[in-house]
Order: C-alpha cells, then structure tokens, then sequence
C-alpha cells in the first residue's frame, strides 16, 4: 500500500510541513505497527509518499483485508502528525491511501515524470532510486518493496530510452530559466536573487551555476537565508527591495505565499498545526489586497525607482524578470504590469512543457500501463507460489496424520504399505489439481482466499 500527498493537493509549505522527520519515517513506520513490515518514504519539494509493505496475519495464508490496511495507514497518519506537529486530522485528510495495482501504476508513473508538476522531468527518478538507497540503509525495505521499486526505475528508465519525454519534458526550474533566458543578459553577466531556501531555492542555485551564472543571492523572511547561503557558496541579503534593484532575474519559491494577510498557517489546503483551523476560502485568487505576499509589487516599484535614481534613465530600462515557482504564488500578481517587468508563474512554464496529450506522453503511458501489467502478474504468480507451498504443507501435513491413524487398522505390513501408497496417489492428485487452480486463479485474478477455502474443503473431503 502507500500513502502519498503531493503539489496535487497541497501547497509547499503544507508538504514541507508534514515530511518534517521523513528521513526516519520508514524505520518509524515498521517500528509502529507489527503489521508494517517493510517501509520505502519518498519526500520531494513537491510529494511526500510512504510506500509501505503490509504483511499477512502471522500464520495465515489469506492477504490482508482492507480493514488492516485502514489501520495501517491511519497509524502512520497519525505518527506523521506526531512527527510534523500537524493536527491529526489534517494530517489524515493530507494523504492519498492506495492499494494493489494502484500504488504500482502510481509509482510507476511518478518515476516515469508523468505526475510532476512538469511532464516528462527527469530529477524525480533518480530521488525514487535514492529512496530505495535510503530505505537499504535504514534496513526498512522488503523483498515485495525491492521488486516495486526496483521495477519503477527500470520503466522509467525504458520511458527515457523509447520516448522523448525524457528530452522534451524538463524540471520546474530549468524550464522557468529556459523562458527568462532570451530577456536577461548572458548569464555571465546575470545577477540572480532567489527567495526562498526550500529544494527548489537549491535546485535554482544548481541550475543557474550550471548556466555559468555566479552572482546568485538569497533572500529568506524567515532568517534562514545566511545559513543556507553559506552552504552552498553564495550570498544572504536581508534588504530585498536593495536586492531587486540590481537583480535582473528573481527566482522566488518560499511557498509561504497566497495567504490572507495576518493567518500565518492559512491556505487552500493548509496543514495546520494541532488547534489551528485553516481558512477554507483562502486561495491565490482572492482579491491581492487580502493576500500577503512574499514579493509585493510595491516592493518591486521601490527597487526599480531607486535603481533609476542610482543609474539614471538607461539603468531604468533595464528589464526585470521574475519566476513565480511557488504553487500558490508567492508574487503579487501585479509585479507583472510593472514596465519592463516580467513576470512568469508555474502557468507559464506548464503552457510551455510537453502537452499532456502528446505523443511522448500517450507512449510513455503506454509504457507504464504495459509494465504495470506484467509487475501485477508476476506478483501474482508469487502469492500463487506462496499459496501452493502453503497448500503442500497442509496435506503432507493431514497425510502424515491419517497414515498415523489408520496403522492400527491393518495387520500385515503389505496391507499397510499399500494403504499407504493409495493415501499418497490420492494426496499427489489433490494437490496437482490444487497448484492448477491456485495459478488459474491468480492469472485471472481471482482472489485466491476463495480458492483456499474451497481447497481446503476439498482436501478434507478426500
């Protein structure tokens, strides 16, 4: 099973929120409840998801019912919200539950770029790769886990090899750059503030130092950008409108904004912390005067009047672009009519990756579907093979008992020894006929709890 909450449905501060802890989360998970026997956590900028292995009941042959895949992940919701500080209930709301060949074609499909905010970006399947690494050294992955995600990576990788999406579809960031590149100077030249100092603030930095930009800068309101800033080799500033006023290229994505001024934890789909309510109306189109942006447009007009003032007329002219790469917008909209000023959103960049209907995709589904076919299969076919062993053992089992009960009933040794014989060739034929039910039904996809009861009933029988 897995439970998954991603851009989807929450902002980034909401997803921020709830992975706090995520990198101890899977050896927590199998820790928390008997039944977990396995724990895979993949946590981006824009999903956090725990893949989980929910074992069948000890000494029984049938699956877990849905009534304990319920409990599992209202378990893990629940240490989620003990870990992230979010209330429970947000906490359970925030995810997604999926079971059978739906976390198969979910996952596959993540790895293959298909769920990403940009279609076709590449990044996410080498994060689920690195998932699995981290879950090999937590010692929390299984054998079922391994085969899932081992299986995710090697359709992805089929995805990049027999499409285009993998060319086509490119990351958040590097597509935003892609579309202010042609409006700045060359990036030898650019200066570059980024605002924020989540993964995408460092994805930024990565990819504009990629481009041969070196002036980069970071601006956080939260008081974390001089650390941030120090690991990666860059500076801090605490004046942001002094900052805009040299910059030609904002990158902003805090993801703190989109909220009604004055409800620090609001939001369309706020995660909010134990006793807080948030605000189901607040969204990014309510009217801008209710909402507290990070990046104001009178921020943006100060710092364009003094970079005039500095440099004269021709140092005015001078265009500004900013990318708005927060889900919720952390810019007010109006930054975007300001003269020569431009500004572009995740919007803009979704207008400009690969159509969700074209063709790279349409086969790249295809692709996923087919795979997700063939796991589906081959996993049954495992639970058959269970099953069969399960099925051997239990008659071998009630034959050693009735060859125990029945020796008293003959005299001679020949009698027994054929009686004997007769009990195997009537075992042999029960069980061949039991392995070819079994695998019938699992082909079919026949639940094979059935077929075990009706095995069963029929080996008594005999």
């Amino acid at each position: 099973m897995s439970m998954t909450a991603s851009h989807h449905e929450l902002d980034l501060e909401a997803l921020e929120q709830l992975s706090t802890g995520a990198h101890s989360m899977g050896r927590s998970a199998v820790q928390a409840c008997e039944m977990i026997t396995g724990a895979v956590v993949l946590a981006t900028c824009n999903r956090f998801e725990v893949y989980l292995d929910v074992a069948d009941p000890p000494n029984s042959i049938p699956p877990v019912t849905e009534r304990d895949l319920q409990h599992a992940a209202l378990e893990i919701a629940n240490l989620i919200a003990e870990r992230s500080g979010a209330n429970q209930e947000a906490a359970r709301s925030a995810f997604t539950v999926r079971s059978g060949a739906d976390v198969a074609t979910h996952l596959f499909s993540v790895a293959a770029g298909l769920d990403s905010m940009v279609v076709g970006e590449r990044e996410i399947a080498g994060q689920v790769r690195r998932a699995l690494d981290a879950a090999h050294a937590e010692h929390t992955t299984s054998a079922r886990l391994e085969r899932l995600f081992q299986r995710a990576s090697r359709t992805s990788k089929r995805t990049s090899h027999e499409t285009q999406l993998g060319a086509d579809g490119r990351s958040v960031v590097s597509v935003g750059l892609d579309l202010a590149e042609p409006s700045i100077p060359p990036w030898r030249q650019t200066s570059a503030v980024i605002v924020g100092t989540g993964a995408y603030a460092g994805a930024s930095i990565a990819a504009l130092r990629a481009r041969g930009c070196t002036d980069v800068s970071v601006y956080s309101a939260s008081g974390r950008a001089p650390q941030f800033a120090t690991d990666r080799g860059v500076a801090a500033v605490t004046d942001l409108v002094e900052a805009l006023g040299a910059a030609d290229l904002v990158v902003s994505c805090s993801g703190a904004g989109g909220r009604r001024a004055g409800q620090a934890g609001a939001g369309p789909h706020a995660v909010t912390h134990s006793g807080d309510a948030a605000d189901p109306h607040a969204s990014a189109s309510t009217d801008s005067s209710a909402i507290d942006y990070v990046l104001q447009s009178v921020a943006v007009v100060t710092a364009r009047e003094q970079a005039s003032e500095r440099a004269g007329e021709e140092g005015a002219q001078r265009p500004l672009v900013v990318l708005d790469l927060a889900l919720h917008h952390d810019v007010d909209p109006r930054v975007g009519d300001i003269d020569n000023v431009l500004l572009m959103d995740l919007a803009t960049i979704r207008a400009h990756a690969p159509s969700t209907s074209s063709e790279p995709v349409q086969k790249a589904r295809e692709i996923v579907r087919d795979a997700v076919v063939d796991y589906m299969d081959r996993e049954a076919m495992r639970s058959a093979d269970a099953v069969v062993v399960a099925l051997r053992t239990r008659i071998e089992s009630e034959l050693e008992l009735e060859l125990e009960r029945s020796a008293k009933e003959f005299s001679t040794p020949a009698d027994l020894a054929a009686h004997a014989r007769s009990l195997r060739r009537l075992a042999g034929a029960l069980l061949h006929r039991g392995i070819v039910r079994i695998r019938e039904a699992a082909r079919s996809g026949e639940s094979l709890d059935e077929v075990v009861t009706d095995l069963s009933e029929l080996s008594r029988a005999g």
